[in-house]
C-alpha cells in the first residue's frame, strides 16, 4: 500500500511503494544513468522489501529500492535522482525515508554499497563506512 510522506517547501512528494510503470522507471534511469538499457522492473520490485518514489507533479524524479534477505537485513539499491533535481537533498530524503520504511517492516540492519565518490552522500544519509567484500559475477 502506498504511503505519502511529508513534502518540504518544494513540490516534491515522496511515496512508499506506489505503483510505477516500466515506462516511468526507464525514463528516470535513462535520464540519470547514460548506460541504462530499458528493462522490466516488475521482477525486481516483486522481491523488494519496499521502494520510495519522488514525484514532482506527474514526473518521477527520484527512486530508491530496498531489497531484503527476508530477515533482519535490508539493502539500499538503485538510489536515483534526475540530474535536474540533484543537489537539493532529495537523494538523502529518499534514502532516509527508505530506512524508516525498512525499520517499520522489521529490518534491523540497512546495508549499502557505493563508490568512494559517494561516501559523503551516504554519510549524510546516516551510514558509516565498514569493511565489506565484493565479488563481481
Amino acid at each position: 500500500m502506498a504511503k505519502d510522506t511529508a513534502a518540504p517547501a518544494d513540490d516534491t512528494v515522496l511515496t512508499v511503494c506506489p505503483e510505477l510503470t516500466d515506462h516511468e522507471l526507464n525514463a528516470l534511469f535513462e535520464a540519470s544513468w547514460p548506460e541504462h538499457q530499458p528493462t522490466s522492473f516488475a521482477p525486481v520490485l516483486s522481491h523488494s522489501l519496499a521502494w520510495v518514489a519522488a514525484h514532482r507533479g506527474n514526473q518521477l524524479v527520484g527512486f530508491v529500492n530496498l531489497a531484503t534477505d527476508g530477515g533482519a537485513h535490508a539493502f539500499v539499491l538503485d538510489t536515483t535522482v534526475r540530474p535536474d533535481a540533484r543537489r537539493r537533498g532529495l537523494g538523502v530524503r529518499l534514502v532516509r525515508a527508505g530506512a524508516e520504511e525498512a525499520r517499520a517492516r522489521g529490518a534491523r540492519w540497512l546495508h549499502v554499497d557505493y563508490e568512494p565518490r559517494l561516501e559523503g552522500f551516504y554519510q549524510r544519509c546516516g551510514f558509516r563506512p565498514t569493511a565489506a567484500g565484493l565479488l563481481r559475477l
